[in-house]
């Protein structure tokens, strides 16, 4: 098998984080001449020729918005600024456009390093404007530590950005694996059985409960593969391979409109699209795809 790295969205990156734990201080001036800047107008990013990184003047009048220093890359600084979904439209001219994540990470439209630092800047933004109040008091809170902490004036309380991990899992049975369909997937496309781990749950447990909850199928080992950002909005893919205790699927309708068990033959037409009956696979930036590669590979 590949490396992960090679194909998977999101998971490289050049930035130098910056950090609640470093001092206010280490937060550089935004007009800095070599700053750079992201920006998110609503859901879009604003893109120049084939990349994101713009100069902080490009968008000096929108500097009111939540602006968070993630921190340099290349040794430069980097800042990440939110503005109204509106303002879209004054960056479509010349060289200048704006694309939603997916869609930049599906097309390729930037650098595989400068999309990993986009899923940072778009999972920290989405965070800010999700918690802007404090879940102690309910009182406003302000950003501080460059963005990367929130305080409540009014109880002193400190709120940190938030990751959700999420088990994601190639089940196999011998010489076939387990994949399905939820109801809002794109026609024809089956993918591994992915949930949310919950409170006081291992990473082997949260597989075999979703697994079990959503197909009826009973898992025995776990191993672990790889792991993969997954900013909609700020989720952590733990990808994993699975051995089933069982074969036969009965489906939650409301997590699944269908599974069912694929060959290494059905799945290697899938990610070549040239299954007889048109199923398809996540595309290669997202990690079903890498588990179901390492399926046809024999390394699962």
């Amino acid at each position: 098998m590949t490396d992960p790295r090679d194909t998977l969205g999101f998971v490289r990156n050049r930035l130098d984080r910056h950090s609640a734990e470093q001092p206010e201080e280490a937060v550089p001036a935004f007009d800095a001449p070599d700053t750079r800047l992201v920006l998110l107008c609503g859901d879009r990013f604003v893109l120049r020729g084939a990349t994101a990184l713009i100069a902080p003047e490009d968008a000096a009048d929108l500097a009111a918005g939540t602006r968070i220093f993630l921190g340099r890359r290349d040794g430069r600084p980097v800042f990440a600024l939110a503005a109204p979904a509106e303002a879209a439209e004054r960056f479509a001219a010349d060289e200048t456009r704006t694309l939603d994540l997916r869609s930049i990470a599906t097309e390729s439209a930037v650098e595989a390093e400068e999309l990993g630092l986009l899923a940072v800047a778009k999972s920290m933004l989405d965070w800010h404007a999700r918690h802007g109040f404090c879940a102690n008091c309910g009182a406003a809170t302000v950003a501080t530590a460059g963005g990367f902490r929130r305080e409540c004036p009014a109880c002193a309380a400190h709120h940190f950005p938030r990751v959700d991990p999420v088990v994601i899992m190639l089940v196999r049975r011998g010489d076939a694996c387990l994949l399905g369909r939820g109801p809002h997937f794109r026609p024809h496309m089956y993918s591994c059985l992915a949930g949310f781990l919950e409170p006081g749950e291992t990473i082997e447990d949260a597989v075999r409960r979703e697994v079990f909850e959503e197909t009826r199928i009973r898992v025995g080992a776990v191993t672990y593969r790889t792991s993969q950002p997954w900013p909609f909005p700020s989720s952590l893919m733990l990808g994993c391979a699975a051995e089933a205790l069982d074969e036969a699927i009965v489906t939650d309708p409301s997590e699944l409109e269908d599974a069912r068990w694929f060959s290494r033959a059905d799945v290697a037409a899938m990610l070549d699209g040239t299954h007889p009956e048109g199923f398809q696979a996540p595309p290669p930036m997202a990690i079903a795809n890498y588990l179901m590669r390492a399926f046809v590979a024999g390394a699962t």
